[in-house]
């Protein structure tokens, strides 16, 4: 299978990595910054310099190609992947933005290949794991939906590092936020809905963040009473970015913001992506909760140092391209995360890497 990857930060290097050393995709790289596709090229893995928001430059690019994975910030999405249409590939992302979601899906109404957003993490594999808990009770009361990319050894104000794309983590934090209520599609905002919980005797908070469901709400609508998804991080980080956000007014100067993040919070490769989902209803009678947990740290995989982010995301991503290769999954139209079987994609062997630590179980309430 021929694949452009288009963006080659540090998910995009991760994805073709992945994919090269399976034997089994053709890959190239496409970025309009001639120092990120050296590093890939040092690496053996073929590269094009191309503006990525030149749409017509990058339909002629990639024709030829079976598929796209667009590994560029949200808001490029729309762009790509009117590019993706134009040329007739196969199109994947990772845009965790709502707005972008929704354009996309009116580009695949009439197409003849497959669109296929929100392949990440949140969303992506927490949409896919939350369906399948959901699917085994006859009603669903509740479905909590809890992600965390945290490093291991907090040490700043905000016990956080920078993980992944500082243009996605703003984004989310400034979004308002789907979810249901009363068995009622709404929106909420993005820091409210504080809550704290602990795990393996480490406390966290949660709070609402944007994009994290995918399309799940409307999946979900009519068969579940209260729907939501909220970002975790360590106790005290929600209240300083309130602080940024809303007492600085840095989220309508978002540049500012990331320059100062950018400056200031260091990235770590130190990191643990923990996946935290709840869902309580009936089951034979019976009122019970399932819960599905998994904690991933960083490691080496296919002989290459990873951050758990760098493992989820692409793992994510590499999972359901192979799920789409073998046609376990549509072949055309819109794709939603939550039609791919989680059995399917933990028995993958890029779904294995969210073994990790795994704390399942199952709770009469």
């Amino acid at each position: 299978m021929k694949v452009a990857i288009v963006g080659a930060g540090l998910i995009g290097h991760t994805i073709a990595h992945m994919l090269r050393e399976t034997g089994d995709y053709d890959v190239v790289a496409f970025d309009r910054d001639q120092h990120a596709l050296d590093k890939l090229a040092a690496q053996g893995i073929p590269t094009r310099r191309v503006d990525s928001a030149d749409a017509a430059a990058l339909r002629a690019a990639i024709q030829g190609f079976d598929a796209l994975i667009n590994a560029l910030p949200y808001y490029l999405a729309v762009n790509v992947a009117s590019a993706a249409k134009g040329a007739g590939v196969h199109y994947f992302d990772l845009t965790e933005d709502v707005r972008a979601t929704s354009a996309i899906r009116a580009i695949a109404d009439d197409a003849d290949h497959a669109f296929m957003p929100q392949c990440g993490l949140a969303p992506g594999f927490i949409g896919i794991a939350a369906h399948e808990l959901a699917n085994r009770f006859t009603e669903i009361r509740d479905v909590k939906m809890r992600v965390g990319a945290l490093p291991e050894f907090p040490t700043n104000a905000l016990k956080y590092n920078l993980t992944w794309s500082v243009d996605g983590l703003i984004n989310e934090y400034c979004q308002p936020c789907e979810a249901i209520r009363d068995s009622r599609t709404q929106w909420v905002q993005p820091l409210e809905g504080l809550e704290h919980f602990s795990l393996d005797g480490t406390e966290y908070e949660a709070f609402n963040t944007s994009g994290g469901l995918g399309t799940l709400c409307e999946t979900l609508a009519g068969r579940v009473e209260s729907l939501d998804y909220k970002s975790v991080r360590y106790p005290g980080h929600r209240n300083l970015m309130q602080f940024l956000l809303e007492d600085l007014r840095l989220s309508s100067d978002r540049d500012t913001l990331k320059t100062i993040m950018r400056r200031s919070v260091p990235a770590t490769a130190q990191d643990v992506v923990l996946v935290f989902i709840t869902v309580s209803g009936m089951r034979d009678g019976q009122l019970v909760q399932e819960v599905f947990t998994r904690k991933i740290f960083a490691k080496t995989v296919c002989g290459v140092p990873m951050s758990a982010i760098q493992i989820t995301t692409a793992g994510a991503m590499c999972a359901v391209l192979d799920l789409f290769r073998e046609q376990k999954l549509p072949q055309s139209g819109f794709v939603r995360q939550e039609q791919v079987s989680l059995r399917d994609f933990l028995a993958n062997r890029f779904g294995q890497l969210y073994e990790g630590q795994s704390l399942d179980a199952m709770a009469t309430v």
